[in-house]
């Protein structure tokens, strides 16, 4: 089993929220740029990633804003990490082919 990793950033902690910002890792190899260069993001929500299989294991704590930085521009604060889990094949060894 290998695994695929899918960070989405929301316009807010719901996970309907749209993904205004993804990432993408893929440690089976099928895929060997994860550059994000796809101008629309692969899901339009968590949701809809969650609906399509992949499994939610981490978001981002909801933390206030301290007073005087309500306005201030950081980072983006509604990180949810989803994973899914690929078979892959077992390798064949060189010269048994």
């Amino acid at each position: 089993m290998r695994q695929k990793l899918l960070v989405l950033w929301l316009s807010d902690s719901a996970l309907d929220a749209p993904v205004v910002a993804w990432s993408q890792w893929d440690g089976t190899g099928e895929r060997t740029s994860m550059a994000g260069d796809e101008s629309e993001p692969p899901y339009p929500s968590g949701l809809a990633a969650l609906r399509d299989g992949w499994r939610l294991f981490q978001a981002s704590p909801l933390l206030p804003h301290h007073p005087g930085t309500e306005l201030q521009t950081s980072y983006l604060k509604y990180e949810f990490w989803f994973e899914q889990l690929v078979e892959v094949p077992p390798a064949v060894p060189a010269g048994t082919q």
